[in-house]
C-alpha cells in the first residue's frame, strides 16, 4: 500500500523510485515535522544504501512541487533549522519549544478573529498569515 505522499507523487506524475518510495513512507508517517538529517536517519533505518544527498533531492523535489512545505524553525541556539511537513488545506498554527524543538501545530478561532481586525484596522483585507511561537516547558 503506497504513504499519502506517494500517493501525491504519482497523482503529479513522478518517478518513483524505491528510495524515493522509502523517503515518502518517513514523511507522510512523520508527526513531528522532521528536519531533513532525521528523515534520512528514519529512512536509513529501513534501506541503510540511501545517501544523505538523496534525501536532500528528494526532500526539495517534494516541495518545489508543493507536497511539502518548509518552515524554517528557530532552536535552542538560536539557529534556524529547516522543518518540513506535508501540505495541508487546514490553516493551523505552531508552537516550537525552543529546549526540544517539538512543534506543536494548534488553530485558535480568536487569534484568527483577532489578526482579521487588525488587518481591517489597517485598511486590509488579510489573505494569509503564519504564525509561530516559541517557548520553553513550564516546569
Amino acid at each position: 500500500m503506497s504513504s499519502e505522499i506517494e500517493q501525491l507523487c504519482i497523482e503529479k506524475g513522478m518517478r518513483m523510485t524505491d528510495q524515493r518510495r522509502i523517503i515518502a513512507k518517513v514523511l507522510s508517517e512523520a508527526s513531528d515535522h522532521p528536519d531533513v538529517e532525521e528523515v534520512y536517519r528514519r529512512s536509513t533505518n529501513i534501506d541503510s544504501k540511501i545517501s544523505i544527498a538523496t534525501v536532500y533531492r528528494t526532500v526539495r523535489l517534494l516541495e518545489e512541487v508543493g507536497i511539502l512545505e518548509r518552515h524554517d524553525f528557530r532552536v535552542e541556539n538560536g539557529e534556524n533549522r529547516a522543518r518540513f511537513e506535508l501540505v495541508t488545506q487546514v490553516h493551523h498554527d505552531h508552537m516550537i519549544d525552543i529546549d526540544t524543538g517539538a512543534v506543536i501545530e494548534f488553530h485558535d478561532d480568536e487569534i484568527e478573529e483577532l489578526q482579521k481586525k487588525i488587518a481591517k484596522k489597517y485598511g486590509y483585507k488579510l489573505i494569509d498569515h503564519r504564525m509561530e511561537l516559541y517557548g520553553v516547558k513550564i516546569k
